[in-house]
């Protein structure tokens, strides 16, 4: 059975899965729906920590900062870069710490907390469509060594390009 695949290449490359790559319709959708809840995350968790900054008790407002930093770049990072899994885990798994941070801190009483807490309730909403979305393009994409392959195989001038978009 030999059709010219590369046996190693997996389903994603040899079955046409992959032809438009990082600009197909389903995998752009995604990728806006994870980073505007990236986004909305990070806002929330800094909106949230900023007027606590200072008091001594609570380490939580300076977790919130480094969070939200993160989230941030992982967010424009999922924009700017190629498909690497190993970035739409850690977007997952930020936002997954974040979720799974507010139900630690509360423990039972999560659900009372939520009801009492706007913001909590914006970003818990933000974490899990981010943790999914993160989790759908993780799915979608190469393996990031096919990713990295390709990137090698093409010159400098189309990998800066990053969408095959020609000169104006």
């Amino acid at each position: 059975m030999s059709d010219g695949r590369d046996p190693t290449a997996g389903p994603e490359l040899g079955d046409g899965a992959d032809a438009a790559g990082r600009n197909a319709p389903k995998k752009r959708l995604l990728r806006g729906v994870a980073v505007q809840a990236a986004a909305v995350a990070a806002a929330v968790h800094l909106l949230w920590a900023w007027p606590r900054l200072g008091s001594p008790p609570d380490a939580r407002p300076y977790l919130f900062l480094a969070g939200s930093a993160l989230a941030v770049a992982v967010a424009v990072a999922t924009l700017r870069a190629g498909e690497y899994r190993r970035l739409y885990a850690l977007g997952a798994g930020t936002l997954g710490a974040f979720l799974g941070g507010f139900l630690a801190w509360h423990g039972t009483d999560a659900p009372a907390a939520l009801g009492a807490e706007p913001l909590a309730v914006v970003a818990a909403i933000a974490e899990v469509v981010g943790v999914g979305a993160f989790l759908a393009l993780y799915r979608l994409a190469p393996p990031t060594s096919v990713v990295l392959e390709r990137r090698r195989d093409e010159g400098p001038d189309e990998a800066s390009k990053d969408g095959g978009e020609g000169p104006p």
